[in-house]
């Protein structure tokens, strides 16, 4: 038996958009929630998510369950966090903080069983071969593996035209929050400056042949995160959108009875 495909990178490679929401609760009975919602993919922040490995597998678990994709965004790269992921039964991670192709080609490495990478081959009592009934897992994994990298400063920016030269990169994401802080606009992601970069970068990743991924929450930015070439689009993040409705529906009462 191969290891399952993965629909996520198909769907990358088919050129079909992918929209998806950010899972930030920290909680599998929230997420669960979240993947009722039919979107294409949802991404388990383990970077500023209240997350550790157990709380990121759990997640994986009922997303799997679900229509949607579950990819993880560990805090960083590496060859120990990366394995992990992997064992666990993602397919797809987001590492952030993506400033040179150099950090680009080892992420790239470490998803990867030898000879294409340095990937630990300790899966038979993982969660990724179904505790040892995928057999085929470790010959077939690595066609499966999906790397999106995130590029969020300006030396990431710099790097892009190498990093999209590289083998084993499926996906450039760019993060707009710090890119803003790092082009001296913080929390100002509609500063016609760091607009004019990230819709540079979309449309060089989307000419590129890979798929350009980027988050707005807002509509009329991901309206435009779209037109300038992104292919997987998150529209939303959970703990926003219950924050947002809560104040909503106080803000009602409040006004209605007063």
């Amino acid at each position: 038996m191969a290891a399952p495909v993965n629909t996520f990178k198909a769907a990358l490679k088919h050129g079909n958009i992918q929209i998806g929401c950010w899972a930030g609760f920290g909680d599998a009975y929230a997420t669960e929630i979240t993947a009722t919602a039919g979107f294409d993919w949802l991404l388990i922040d383990g970077e500023h998510a209240p997350n550790d490995l157990r709380s990121i597998s759990a997640q994986v678990q009922v997303i799997s369950a679900s229509a949607s994709h579950p990819i993880i965004r560990l805090p960083e790269g590496g060859d120990a966090p990366i394995k992990q992921a992997l064992d666990i039964g993602a397919q797809t991670l987001l590492i952030p903080m993506v400033e040179s192709a150099d950090q680009a080609r080892a992420h790239a490495r470490s998803m990867r069983y030898p000879p294409e990478g340095v990937r630990g081959s300790g899966a038979a009592l993982a969660r990724a071969t179904l505790f040892s009934q995928i057999t085929e897992y470790v010959e077939t994994a690595n066609d499966q593996v999906c790397l999106l990298v995130q590029l969020e400063s300006r030396a990431g920016l710099a790097a892009l035209d190498e990093i999209l030269t590289l083998d084993g990169i499926d996906g450039v994401f760019i993060g707009p929050s710090d890119l803003a802080v790092d082009m001296g606009y913080p929390g100002n992601t509609e500063a016609p400056e760091v607009q004019a970069a990230i819709k540079d970068a979309l449309t060089r990743i989307a000419a590129s042949g890979k798929a350009a991924g980027c988050l707005a929450v807002d509509d009329a930015a991901a309206k435009r995160y779209l037109d300038w070439g992104a292919q997987f689009l998150a529209v939303g993040i959970d703990v926003l959108m219950l924050a947002n409705a809560a104040r909503a529906k106080m803000a009602h009462w409040k006004k209605a009875t007063t």
